[in-house]
C-alpha cells in the first residue's frame, strides 16, 4: 500500500507541480491554423445548477478561452442539472457532435458515479478527449450559531443535530459524508441538491447548518459569508504531497485538513480500510476535480486548437494572479499533463471501490 501511495503522490505531483517548469512545450505539435470558429457559438455544458464551484469555474474560463480560439467564437455556459450531474454528462455523450462546438465541464461528482457503477451513468470517460484539468480542494464551514469558532471547537458539534444539503451519496459528497461519520458527527443528509451551489443556498437560508464547497465556490461565494460573520470555516480536505501524504491545502494553509481534525478528535491519526478508501476517492475526486472534454471523434486539429487556446489562457500575463482569487493556487493543466490527471481521476483501487460501495449500501441504501 505504501509503494502505491507514493506512486500516486508522485504521479499527481508530476502533473500538478513538476511539469509546470517545462512550460507548454509540445502542446502545439499539430498545427491548428486551419481551424476557424469565426461567428460560431460554443455550448459549454455544466451538469450542475448555477452558482456552484463548477459553474463559477466555467464562467471564469469561458471568455478568456474564447479570445484565444481561432475566430474568437462566443462560449455560452449551459447548465443542465440533475442526477448528480449524470443528466448533463449523459446528454453530452449521446448528442454532442465532434465539431468542437460542444464541450463538457465535469467535476468529481461526475467521476464518482462512473467509478462506482451508478445505474444512471450512460457516459464513458475513456471515450472523451480532455482539453483542460483543474485540481482543487474543499472547505467545510458551519453556522456560527452552533458556537464553533474554529476546528478546536469541533467537539461541540457532537452535541447537536447537523443538516447537510447533498447532491447524492454517490456524488463527490461521499467525501464529506464519510468524513463527518468518522468524526463522530450526527449529520442528516438532505438529498436532492442540484449542485453544491444549491447546497450553499440551503445553508444561507438556514435549512442546513454545515456545508462544504470546492475551492472556487468557496472563494467566490462563501468568503463573503465568512467576512460577514455568517459562516465559520473549520477544515479543508487537504492536498497530497509527492509522497502521497495528506498535507494542508496551499490555498487554505491556515485551516487544518481532515486528518489533522480527526487526530484532534480521536487522539490518533486516521488509518484502516475506511481511510484508504476515503483517500483513494479524495485523490480521484480532487487531483483533477474539474475537466473540460470534447467528444471522442473530434479531429486532432480541432482538439489542438482547444488545447492551444487553454494553454495561451493559462500562460497569459496576469492569469495566475487573477485566477487565485477564483480558482485557488492550484496549477491548471493542458494536454499530456491533463491526460495524466485524468488517468489519476479514473484509476481507483478496486478494494477502495468495493469498500465504498458496501458502505453506501449499508449507510444510505444505495443499490448498484
Amino acid at each position: 500500500m505504501k509503494s502505491t501511495k507514493v506512486q500516486i503522490g508522485r504521479r499527481i505531483a508530476l502533473a500538478t507541480i513538476g511539469v509546470a517548469a517545462l512550460g507548454f512545450a509540445g502542446l502545439t505539435a499539430t498545427p491548428s491554423l486551419a481551424v476557424d470558429m469565426s461567428g460560431k457559438r460554443i455550448e459549454w455544458i455544466i451538469p450542475f445548477k448555477e452558482g456552484g464551484g463548477s459553474d463559477t469555474w466555467a464562467r471564469f474560463y469561458a471568455p478568456q478561452i474564447s479570445g484565444n480560439l481561432p475566430g474568437e467564437p462566443v462560449i455560452a455556459v449551459k447548465n443542465i442539472p440533475g442526477g448528480g450531474s449524470t443528466k448533463g454528462a449523459n446528454q453530452f455523450q449521446s448528442r454532442a457532435k465532434p465539431n468542437g462546438l460542444t464541450i463538457l465541464g465535469t467535476s468529481g461528482s461526475t467521476q464518482f458515479p462512473y467509478l462506482l457503477g451508478d445505474r444512471r451513468v450512460r457516459y464513458e470517460y475513456k471515450d472523451w478527449r480532455v482539453v483542460l484539468a483543474t485540481p482543487t480542494g474543499g472547505v467545510v464551514y458551519v453556522n456560527p450559531e452552533l458556537g464553533v469558532t474554529s476546528a478546536d471547537d469541533i467537539g461541540k458539534l457532537k452535541e447537536v443535530d447537523l443538516r447537510y444539503g447533498s447532491q447524492g451519496a454517490t456524488s463527490l459528497d461521499l467525501i464529506p459524508l464519510l468524513a463527518f461519520e468518522k468524526l463522530g458527527l450526527s449529520v442528516k443528509a438532505v438529498f436532492g441538491m442540484k449542485g453544491r451551489g444549491a447546497g450553499r443556498l440551503a445553508f444561507e437560508r438556514g435549512e442546513t447548518n454545515i456545508d462544504y464547497q470546492t475551492s472556487s465556490g468557496y472563494l467566490k461565494k462563501v468568503t463573503p459569508l465568512v467576512e460577514g460573520g455568517k459562516a465559520v470555516p473549520i477544515m479543508s480536505w487537504g492536498a497530497l504531497d509527492e509522497q502521497g501524504n495528506l498535507v494542508r491545502d496551499p490555498t487554505f494553509p491556515d485551516l487544518p485538513h481532515f486528518a489533522e481534525v480527526y487526530e484532534t478528535v480521536h487522539g490518533e491519526a486516521p488509518s484502516g480500510e475506511w481511510f484508504d478508501a476515503w483517500k483513494a476517492f479524495f485523490t480521484a475526486g480532487f487531483a483533477a476535480q474539474k475537466m473540460v472534454f470534447l467528444p471522442k471523434d473530434t479531429p486532432d486539429d480541432v482538439l489542438q486548437a482547444w488545447r492551444d487556446a487553454a494553454a495561451k489562457t493559462i500562460a497569459a500575463p496576469g492569469f495566475k494572479e487573477e485566477s487565485q482569487s477564483v480558482l485557488g493556487t492550484y496549477p491548471q493543466k493542458v494536454g499530456p499533463d491533463a491526460e495524466l490527471l485524468l488517468e489519476t481521476a479514473i484509476d481507483v483501487d478496486p478494494k477502495a471501490k468495493e469498500w465504498v460501495r458496501t458502505w453506501l449500501t449499508e449507510t444510505y441504501n444505495v443499490k448498484f
